[in-house]
């Protein structure tokens, strides 16, 4: 039986990756700083502790360990990341848990290792036409991030691929592309657009008003949590380090997604739009080498995963109620 570590399990994410690793008859062991704030976790073993601190992620990577899942971060959607206000935290915090769980994975001779990088490493200048046609994965450099999110990203990044040169960790990184679906943060500020309309949606009576950051003619693209777990299990079973996207490449703008939202929800709605951090104006997953690679891209309709957001966030709305 296959031993993993699942570092962030209490998250959207790694959660949903502790359910894929078990139904693959794996033994997981989760940790996090908190435990899963919406499901109970089928893990064998499931750690409290912070990656902050080198004690933790000693007692949790076991020597010979087969697989490490680091989706262990400070972050959040864009009223978390693009305020500037948590910068100093979010450097520090991800940074730190990257740099012990990657020592601790070659002082203990772990088999391979995934990162979780995202799109928002991606260059600021090549992201300001709403009509993004798509971020390669050479687009990374010459760098400039929109954010220190980003920046300590491709630090990571780096930090890894330097670990597989140096002392021959196998290592596996993708760039995810706004990965949204049920059991992920959908209030209090960390949320991210999918969730945030839906749930602006899901709170207001029909022919209601919501409030939008800016004009809402950003774009991005969404790729649903099934998508996002079958990308990195097929990453991690390659012989390609990456760094890939795993990410749509069908591109939405912020309104189209909040009528989308609506139109699910049988709703009519009022767009208000307001001053707030926006982020880039265009960003889009270009996958061209993910399919190169693995044989495979993402390839589920926004609609689809959309539809069973709602539910799921609807849910959450009247359970508060």
């Amino acid at each position: 039986m296959k031993k993993a570590l699942v570092c962030g399990a209490g998250g959207f994410i790694g959660g949903h990756m502790v359910k894929r690793l078990k139904s693959e008859g794996y033994w997981v062991r989760g940790v996090d700083i908190k435990e899963h704030e919406f499901c109970d976790l089928p893990a064998d073993d499931f750690v409290v502790g912070d990656l902050r601190d080198p004690r933790v992620v000693e007692s949790v990577v076991d020597e010979g360990m087969d697989e490490i899942y680091q989706f262990a971060a400070d972050m959040g959607g864009a009223g978390y990341i693009f305020t500037g206000e948590h910068d100093a935290g979010v450097m520090h915090n991800s940074a730190l848990c990257n740099l012990n769980v990657v020592e601790e994975a070659v002082r203990k001779k772990v088999g391979k290792i995934f990162y979780s990088s995202s799109a928002c490493i991606y260059p600021e200048r090549i992201q300001m036409d709403p009509d993004n046609p798509g971020l390669k994965e050479e687009f990374a450099y010459p760098a400039g991030p929109d954010s220190e999110y980003g920046w300590e990203k491709l630090f990571s990044e780096r930090l890894y691929l330097a670990y597989q040169r140096n002392y021959g960790l196998e290592v596996h990184i993708a760039r995810f592309h706004n990965i949204f679906g049920p059991e992920g943060t959908w209030t209090g500020g960390k949320e991210k657009a999918p969730a945030a309309m839906c749930r602006k949606v899901a709170e207001i009576e029909d022919g209601g008003t919501i409030e939008m950051w800016g004009d809402g003619e950003q774009t991005r693209s969404f790729l649903f949590i099934d998508e996002c777990i079958e990308g990195v299990r097929r990453l991690m079973e390659s012989n390609f380090s990456g760094p890939v996207n795993i990410g749509s490449d069908e591109m939405i703008s912020i309104n189209s997604l909040a009528l989308m939202a609506a139109d699910i929800a049988g709703k009519k709605i009022h767009i208000n739009h307001i001053q707030g951090p926006i982020g880039v104006r265009g960003r889009n997953s270009e996958n061209s080498m993910i399919e190169k690679e693995l044989g495979w891209r993402p390839q589920q309709p926004l609609r689809v995963g959309m539809e069973k957001t709602y539910a799921w966030i609807d849910d959450q709305v009247k359970e508060r109620q």
